[in-house]
């Protein structure tokens, strides 16, 4: 999308055609765009058509806030979900920030959660169609007063007088993903060194960021929203007393720890535990076993086992009927003796996908159980069982 064409939306007829398109459905596009060019220009048909399917797929991170928002396709896909930028403002306001530049800013994801949590904001990015973006977002979610976009090389910004920084290197390019965190934009350590000019300061990473590289004297946090990991971010000044936090949304519930020695390995007990990706991220797996009173399975594999049932939001308890050695053809006749026909497949340290195995079994029948896969020693497990309450 060129800027021009941008900003053709924020016009009158512009705005008129985004509240035309607010709840077309795909596969509508040819039939909408070619009535539509009999009465609007070509040109901003189609941007107005890209904007309102970009709109659509953001309202799995954006919610409700998405129909008034703007997006470009790298703004949809790289942009901080809502849950998790309200989370970090949560946190900055907490710690009594007033004032923050954020850097790499993108379309403004979280400059709108900060100026939210009451906080003013410094957006700055150096694309300038993503700066237009993200000045046009601010604006249409009535925060304009409290962000101030610019647009300029991040490297260059002063951030002297703000209670806090938070930067969000670019981790993509045109080849995709990039692992290598100096390889990031800008790299890691200048993000690192920025973080450290303010009181505080803050920088999100890939969740698979190696524990190594964790700077001296940041709190390293990896969050989940609805059981699926999806950042993690470094921390600066906040003095934690852990070096090491896994949290969870909704709900914001907090594990701190990356202290204590790895739990033992023992046989399989009538509670199975599966910590959430983010605990095991975090590398907080013996933090839960030392709630539950737990061991694991196999000392490389994050599953957890106990005699106690207690109650954890960090991990999914199942309630153990069968252990057996891992049989395709003794599964599938267990599961035709009990009538199962819904089976729930978990695994982890087994090759075999829950699809192929699914395929095998054939299951048919009203009953449901989960099916739990893992490796133990030089052998593989199935354990059967039911999810118990949280």
């Amino acid at each position: 999308m060129e800027i021009e064409s941008f900003r053709a939306l924020l016009t009158d007829e512009g705005q008129t055609l985004l509240a035309e398109l607010r709840e077309f459905k795909p596969g509508q596009e040819l039939t909408l765009a070619t009535r539509l060019r009999r009465e609007h220009p070509a040109e901003l048909v189609s941007a107005a058509l890209a904007q309102a399917q970009l709109r659509q797929r953001a309202r799995a991170k954006f919610d409700e806030d998405a129909d008034a928002m703007y997006f470009t396709p790298n703004g949809v896909e790289q942009a901080t979900r809502r849950s998790v930028g309200e989370w970090r403002a949560q946190r900055f306001a907490a710690l009594g920030v007033k004032t923050l530049a954020d850097l790499c800013c993108g379309i403004g994801g979280d400059a709108i959660a900060l100026a939210r949590a009451g906080i003013a904001v410094l957006a700055v990015d150096r694309d300038p169609l993503t700066c237009a973006v993200a000045e046009a977002n601010a604006a249409a979610l009535g925060l304009a007063e409290l962000i101030e976009v610019r647009c300029e090389d991040v490297t260059r910004t002063d951030v002297t007088g703000y209670d806090a920084v938070f930067t969000d290197p670019a981790r993509r390019t045109s080849k995709g993903r990039v692992f290598d965190p100096e390889a990031y934009s800008p790299p890691l350590s200048w993000a690192v060194d920025a973080a450290r000019r303010t009181p505080f300061g803050a920088l999100k990473v890939a969740p698979g960021i190696p524990h190594d590289v964790v700077p001296e004297g940041a709190e390293a946090e990896w969050i989940s929203d609805h059981g699926e990991v999806k950042e993690a971010g470094l921390w600066f000044g906040t003095t934690p007393a852990e070096p090491h936090r896994a949290t969870l949304l909704p709900g914001g519930h907090t594990l701190t720890g990356g202290r204590l020695p790895d739990p033992l390995a023992g046989p399989v007990r009538r509670y199975l535990y599966e910590p959430d990706g983010a605990v095991i991220r975090a590398h907080l797996v013996a933090e839960v076993a030392e709630q539950v009173g737990g061991t694991l399975i196999d000392p490389m594999i994050a599953y957890l086992t106990s005699d106690r049932l207690v109650p954890t939001p960090f991990a999914h308890a199942y309630e153990i009927t069968d252990v057996l050695p891992f049989n395709v053809k003794k599964l599938r006749a267990i599961l035709r003796e009990r009538k199962v026909g819904t089976v729930v497949i978990k695994k982890r340290g087994i090759s075999m996908t829950p699809e192929d195995l699914r395929r095998q079994l054939k299951p048919s029948g009203p009953e449901t159980v989960t099916v739990i896969l893992s490796r133990k020693g030089d052998g593989h497990l199935m354990m059967l069982g039911q999810p118990v309450g949280a």
